[in-house]
């Protein structure tokens, strides 16, 4: 089947092995290699770094893929768990994609796992045996109130202050720790966050250390970033443009309508430049006069491989800071 080289993934790029005889490489296939996107296939979790957010998937079906296994990253794991993750062994059920892995000005298309689910197709749920292992403070169901210092999504770690008021045991800090895993953004990863209410149940580790559980806004809502920024989708709208930037190394964009956007859109985009126009003349710079809507990696929908250029469709949404594109899909 010729399928080449080695390509390299993600964020793990040219860092070695892992040891136990894991290899970071992903075998790479031809650009023209047919993927069936319809066929669902099953699998095992040889590896998965629920931490770093990636692993491998060894194939039921052999001869499909090289090496019989394939690449998985969080953003393709469809679950009802706060944080999306599987874990080593366990059985799973995707669908195949083709995936264009960069190094340097070298390109070399790999494979990927997509829509990873249960066998069966129903959504993981892995959550709640996990948390059965572990000792909660006044029980899992209680909540406490508190502030969030920050939360920095690289390290994957944050702290939150313990209001007030509490009748705790001793030894609970008023300072707790918040790690990414416990940290609820509605099964997607979380992004940075700073000064803000959060409730949170408190748990023990095994080394006696006290630290937040399943954190979330105040009210049990999930911290996603549509929550934080109080988006508002315009629902069953549909739009036409081009996108005019894509920084796919930092994961945004911005794309240009085809054709005039509903007045409230219209704007919140008005004022969205004026306020951009106001910060680039403190800097002695030029802003773009341009009415273009930013998009971030995440709005883009799974398994569309965007580019410069690209004619998409997409849907509309106001937040705080103005406006911007979602469900972002190349256009047929």
């Amino acid at each position: 089947w010729g399928w080449g080289g080695y390509g390299y993934g993600g964020s793990w790029r040219n860092k070695g092995s892992w040891g136990g005889g894991y290899k970071r490489k992903t075998a790479s296939v031809p650009k023209d290699f047919e993927v069936d996107v319809q066929a669902r296939y099953t699998g095992t979790v040889t590896y998965y770094n629920k931490w770093k957010g990636y692993g491998f998937i060894e194939l039921s079906q052999k001869g499909v893929v090289p090496e019989d296994r394939v690449f998985v990253q969080w953003r393709n794991i469809q679950t009802e768990d706060r944080f999306p993750f599987l874990t080593k062994d366990i059985e799973v059920e995707f669908s195949l994609m083709k995936w264009t892995e960069r190094s340097g000005w070298k390109s070399s298309t790999t494979l990927r796992a997509k829509t990873v689910t249960a066998v069966g197709g129903a959504m993981l749920a892995l959550q709640d045996e996990i948390d059965e292992k572990k000792s909660f403070v006044g029980g899992q169901d209680l909540r406490y109130t508190g502030k969030l210092k920050f939360y920095d999504p690289k390290p994957g770690f944050g702290y939150v202050n313990l209001d007030s008021g509490y009748k705790l045991e001793e030894g609970v800090p008023m300072e707790l720790r918040v790690e990414r895993a416990e940290v609820n953004a509605g099964g997607k990863q979380p992004g940075a966050m700073e000064s803000m209410d959060v409730e949170f149940g408190i748990w023990k580790t095994r080394k006696g250390a006290y630290k937040a559980y399943n954190m979330t806004l105040p009210g049990g809502l999930a911290m996603t970033q549509e929550a934080l920024e109080h988006r508002a989708v315009l629902a069953n709208q549909t739009f036409q443009g081009q996108v005019t930037i894509w920084n796919w190394r930092k994961g945004w964009g911005f794309i240009k309508p085809s054709a005039a956007l509903p007045s409230a859109v219209a704007q919140k985009l008005a004022e969205q430049m004026q306020t951009a126009k106001q910060k680039a003349e403190k800097r002695g710079k030029t802003a773009s006069e341009e009415e273009l809507l930013y998009f971030r990696r995440s709005d883009v929908q799974q398994g569309q491989k965007i580019e410069s250029d690209s004619k998409v469709t997409f849907q509309c949404y106001t937040d705080d800071k103005g406006a911007g594109a979602c469900q972002v899909t190349l256009a047929a």
